[in-house]
């Protein structure tokens, strides 16, 4: 996803094996990427592009005028199942095939509206009303809408507005008999309900709990950081010749105080699972969701009512606003190549947009730093401060000014601040001289590819936006942009950033809601790039759409570097994994204390790994023969039949999750039970597995209503969790909130609390007092801080009792 697809990466290194061995040799020794470009881009021919271009056709981001009527059937489809979501989502494709005024995207709408006023979502709804009235809705169906919109508004206690639409829909539509008018007469009955309804939410209270919000008070940036924007003032900005740039604490820091708060300068949406549809008729109408349906491609604002670009069916977004800025900022020239861009990588599309947006900056100074790089003069890499000499750039062309500057911190402006701009991205290293030849090859024949299909659409809107200082023939050349995207694309595989956000799934069959992380877009952050990594980080990084929150997540003392972990966490990874995984895609090797400290896995391994005696239940010991820990027992064992057992038992519980998904809870039950006592007799009791089959055994009795054995397993799971990630740790936190969940529904009031407690002790350190799980946790406690008190020996009749 990444990269670009299959396809196109196999047939470049075909190419490139292909190459006259003097061609590679002049890639391989390229000392900039100006020469990488120019060399690698003389080989793309216009075969290479053809085929290039049928891989793109191969996804639809175009409108097809026939795929309106085709979503609104699946829609209506879903709607009468009472999937109300799943609904709206087809609807919205709908829409996005539209041409704008036209019937088709007033119905899609209008169908839209009727799923959201179901969903609850009245403001939403009324948009929709609105968006379908104005491109011309036909006469015939606008007493029903007119009648949602009425009753939208008295739902949203907007009462002015709602007597007027009803006094609009008499005077306009009783003088016309319709089959829809009939439906004026029930309006009135229902709005003693909906003022009841408007009423019961104002009396819900919303609380904080008084403790930790004292705690939190003032966590978010009180004080600007003078030197680094997006940063509080209690980090600095460091530089070493060895670590280049890194932050450290000006003071001491408290677990949850915030230390970065940044926008990302530039992000692309992870369009999720969309492989290239194969031709024909049923192809073309595909009712897969993915990101790229549920999320806004600008804000990644979450959403069930997207509004579509007017020229493509891809790009959608939670706004006309945000439709418009993306338009202006990037679209206008994305458009056009959106099935481009998704062949060729998240990545290229990053590294494209970058360079866009770069239009809207000093552009003067963008320009004479490629120019710098294309002049064979090395940048970004880290300075340190002498005397240098200035050049201006023009027509390819260094002109010496001959004033005696002092360099700055790459990325900082001639004052010495660090800001969230073009300037700090274009400093971030692209490792040239780590990548691969065939890797650099690869990326400068996509950019080429792409700078091709540029130049041949003109574009006009390139220069768009550019300051005098840059003349229009020096933009009209498009290798000057080749060589900053070749720059981002080398530069993304150590500096970009997976924004994530967290995924809710329930089925029908079971009472909790499945939680899990999911990947939602790639982004660059200049000011997050600037920490560096430790398998035990001192921080924890979490998103808001394109926003990164970085938070301390442990003490940190005045002068301690601020840490990040950029993947390989010492809780789910040996030193040996990690160090392999950091060498082959950051290109150093770690020193951290985890890495420094950890142990060799020749003892017993990680205990969410170990195995244990089945006699005397000691862990066991070895390589490829394993012996009991305990020097008594005589136990031996080889590795290869104890993981041969564990991919048994996991195919197991496999089985017993399938029986779960499809409603079979008794079955289920049964199963994992045999599974749990398979695993206690050969794994260590925090082994993962175990944690997996508890966590499973509390979902069937959750479903089954009996919360108190579904309150066991998960405090068993959660064991393993602590154990595997730490007490303080964001997992820890999430199953802390399922146990909270668990309990809450039993109506095991002080325990309840407890863990609402423990919960939110964890979460607000890692997502803040806003993130969702914290919201829900406050509605939890405030339920039960409200409840009368349950009398002795009721708990039980209560918890079994209650509707779900």
């Amino acid at each position: 996803m990444d990269l670009p697809v299959d396809e196109w990466k196999s047939y470049l290194l075909r190419k490139w094996s292909l190459l006259p061995k003097s061609a590679q040799v002049t890639i391989s020794t390229a000392e900039t990427l100006s020469e990488i470009f120019l060399h690698s881009s003389s080989f793309l021919r216009s075969e290479d592009e053809k085929f290039l271009k049928r891989l793109s056709q191969g996804y639809l981001v175009g409108k097809d005028p026939s795929a309106p009527c085709f979503y609104r059937e699946e829609g209506n489809k879903k709607f009468q199942e009472k999937n109300y979501s799943g609904a709206a989502v087809l609807y919205s494709k709908g829409v996005s095939h539209s041409r704008p005024n036209t019937e088709d995207i007033s119905l899609c709408y209008a169908n839209r509206s009727a799923a959201l006023f179901r969903l609850g979502q009245y403001e939403t709804c009324l948009n929709d009303i609105i968006r379908a009235l104005t491109y011309g809705y036909p006469e015939r169906l606008q007493p029903k809408l007119m009648l949602r919109k009425a009753e939208c508004l008295v739902t949203l206690g907007r009462w002015k507005e709602a007597s007027q639409t009803i006094s609009d829909l008499e005077s306009n539509f009783t003088a016309k008999p319709t089959p829809a008018a009939s439906a004026f007469q029930i309006l009135p009955k229902n709005l003693y309900c909906l003022k009841m309804k408007i009423q019961e939410k104002e009396n819900f209270p919303e609380t904080f709990p008084t403790a930790l919000a004292k705690d939190f008070e003032g966590m978010d940036l009180r004080e600007e950081n003078e030197q680094i924007s997006s940063a509080s003032s209690s980090v600095c900005l460091c530089t070493d010749p060895l670590k280049g740039r890194y932050l450290i604490a000006t003071r001491d820091i408290i677990p949850g105080e915030l230390l970065v708060k940044e926008d990302a300068f530039v992000s692309v949406l992870n369009p999720g699972e969309m492989p290239p549809l194969p031709q024909g008729l049923e192809s073309r109408w595909d009712t897969r969701v993915t990101n790229g349906d549920l999320y806004c491609h600008r804000c990644l604002k979450h959403t069930l009512a997207t509004i579509p670009c007017h020229g493509c069916s891809y790009a959608k977004y939670c706004s006309q606003e945000c439709m418009q800025q993306a338009w202006e900022l990037y679209h206008s020239i994305e458009c056009s190549l959106g099935g481009l861009l998704l062949t060729l990588g998240m990545f290229c599309h990053v590294a494209l947009r970058s360079t866009l947006l770069a239009r809207f900056e000093d552009v003067d100074k963008v320009v004479r730093r490629i120019c710098d790089e294309i002049n064979n003069k090395d940048i970004g890499l880290p300075e340190s401060k002498t005397p240098v000499k200035t050049f201006s750039c023009s027509q390819g062309k260094r002109e010496e000014i001959g004033k005696i500057v002092e360099t700055q911190i790459p990325g900082c402006n001639l004052n010495g601040k660090y800001e969230n701009n073009y300037n700090a991205v274009f400093s971030l290293l692209p490792h040239t001289e780590n990548h691969s030849p065939e890797h650099k090859f690869l990326c400068a024949l996509s950019v080429s590819a792409l700078c091709r299909q540029l130049e041949a659409a003109s574009l006009p809107a390139l220069t768009t936006g550019l300051r005098a200082a840059v003349t229009p023939e020096w933009c009209a050349d498009l290798n000057i942009w080749a060589v900053a995207m070749l720059r981002h694309l080398l530069q993304l595989q150590c500096n970009a950033q997976a924004i994530t956000t967290i995924q809710h799934t329930a089925s029908k069959e079971s009472i909790i809601t499945d939680s899990g992380q999911v990947r939602l877009a790639t982004g660059i952050f200049p000011v997050v790039s600037l920490l560096n990594h430790s398998c035990s980080p001192n921080t924890s990084v979490s998103f808001n759409g394109t926003v990164a929150t970085v938070r301390a997540a442990q003490p940190i003392r005045k002068g301690q570097e601020i840490l990040h972990c950029y993947g390989p966490h010492e809780s789910r990874m040996s030193v040996a994994e990690r160090q392999q995984k950091l060498r082959s895609q950051y290109f150093f090797d770690c020193s951290c204390p985890a890495c420094h400290c950890e142990e060799p896995r020749t003892a017993t391994g990680p205990r969410w790994e170990a195995f244990r005696c089945n006699s005397c239940r000691a862990l066991m010991q070895g390589d490829d023969v394993l012996s009991c820990g305990n020097g008594a027992c005589p136990e031996a064992v080889s590795r290869t039949h104890l993981v041969s057992r564990l991919q048994n038992l996991q195919q197991q519980v496999g089985m017993a999750w399938k029986l779960l998904r499809n409603g079979k809870l008794e079955q289920a039950i049964l199963w994992l039970l045999r599974c749990r006592e398979d695993a206690e007799s050969f794994l260590s009791a925090e082994h993962a597995v175990v944690g997996e089959i508890e966590d499973d055994l509390a979902r069937a009795y959750a479903a089954l209503g009996d919360w108190q054995k579904s309150a066991t397993h998960l405090q068993k799971s959660l064991q393993v969790v602590e154990a595997r990630h730490g007490p303080s740790s964001v997992e820890t936190g999430h199953e802390l909130f399922k146990l909270a969940q668990v309990l809450f529904n039993g109506f095991a009031v002080p325990e309840a609390l407890n863990a609402i407690q423990r919960a939110e002790e964890v979460l607000l350190v890692h997502g803040g007092p806003q993130s969702g799980e914290i919201q829900e946790l406050q509605k939890m406690r405030s339920c039960l801080l409200d409840l009368p008190p349950i009398p002795k020996g009721a708990q039980g009749i209560l918890a079994h009792g209650k509707e779900t």
